[in-house]
């Protein structure tokens, strides 16, 4: 899932200025802070309409507004021996079972202990592709959901791939349990993404933010909560939580998006959510030929699920019980 604009010039025209101030609105459309979109005004990287403007002007319909972005200022990552599940890896790839709790790639606040330090740890090389500090980084998880997680070794491969996933033809399928009952057994939320206006460490639904899809299908009803296999047609900061919450039925234990109340009546423990990357399908990066990969439920989402139906559940994987990975769904 993205955080925050690349590099490189963003031109858009305004369909309807709503009135909202320059500097909120560069913040909104790129995914940007709004801190770090007033200093882009105030270094002459925002110009509307070929002018430079004041954070606090107000764009009107039709104008033109251009960002350019710069590169990030590099950062040195530092090599951590971490302990990683590599479940799968060859000489241009590999697929990382990511716990809960580890953040994918440095940032403020997280310059160690991320998945890149442990990548780096482990002595291999990595694409160069996505720059410094996300070295071989195809797409994220969030730092509370675990599973898996493709890893490009080469820039070859990291082009390929990155090519495959923006062609849809990465399969990601989450596992997920929101609170409530959806409305129907399958449901597909189509709802912009953005940076929440009021609170920019959430996203949000807002109407100039970026186009967002996801497929949700009930695989089991219990009585205060639904398993879902969520399907990402995009892959947008938060999606799937934002996307359940928008339909009044947040992941269980999100405590930014409201599902956090009950943690302890389903045994979660704090600050996790249930959701998880559970199976992964992609073409290889040199053959083409298709590679499959599943992540059982890990062993707190194993136990709330368990509390979530009431009795033990004695599958040996719960998930394949349901029916997740049916092809036909």
């Amino acid at each position: 899932m993205t955080s925050g604009p690349a590099p490189g010039l963003h031109q858009w025209v305004l369909e309807e200025s709503g009135g909202q101030r320059l500097d909120l609105l560069v913040a909104s459309r790129l995914d940007f802070s709004r801190t770090g979109a007033a200093t882009l005004i105030a270094t002459g990287r925002v110009t509307v309409n070929g002018r430079r403007e004041k954070a606090s002007y107000r764009p009107a319909t039709g104008d033109r507004i251009a960002v350019d972005i710069p590169p990030p200022a590099d950062r040195p990552v530092i090599a951590e021996e971490i302990p990683l599940a590599v479940v799968w890896e060859d000489e241009h790839a590999l697929v990382v079972d990511k716990p809960a709790g580890m953040v994918v790639h440095p940032a403020p606040g997280n310059w160690t202990g991320t998945l890149v330090n442990a990548l780096k740890g482990r002595g291999q090389s990595l694409s160069n592709e996505g720059g410094t500090g996300r070295e071989g980084i195809l797409h994220r998880l969030d730092k509370e959901t675990s599973g898996l997680l493709l890893v490009a070794k080469t820039d070859r491969a990291h082009r390929w791939l990155g090519a495959a996933l923006a062609a849809r033809r990465i399969k990601r399928r989450y596992a997920a349990v929101s609170w409530g009952h959806l409305i129907s057994d399958r449901v597909t939320v189509e709802k912009p993404i953005a940076r929440d206006p009021r609170d920019r460490k959430r996203m949000a639904i807002v109407n100039t933010g970026k186009a967002a899809k996801t497929d949700f299908v009930r695989l089991a009803r219990f009585d205060s909560a639904d398993l879902l296999r969520a399907h990402l047609h995009t892959g947008r900061t938060h999606q799937i939580r934002v996307h359940l919450a928008s339909i009044g039925h947040p992941v269980l234990g999100d405590d930014t998006y409201g599902g956090g109340g009950g943690r302890r009546l389903v045994a979660l423990p704090p600050k996790r959510h249930f959701l998880h990357a559970a199976w992964l399908i992609f073409p290889h990066p040199e053959t083409g030929e298709t590679v499959e990969l599943r992540s059982p439920l890990p062993a707190d989402l194993r136990k709330a699920l368990d509390a979530v139906a009431g009795e033990p559940l004695e599958y040996p994987d719960p998930l394949d019980h349901f029916g997740f990975y049916r092809t036909n769904l």
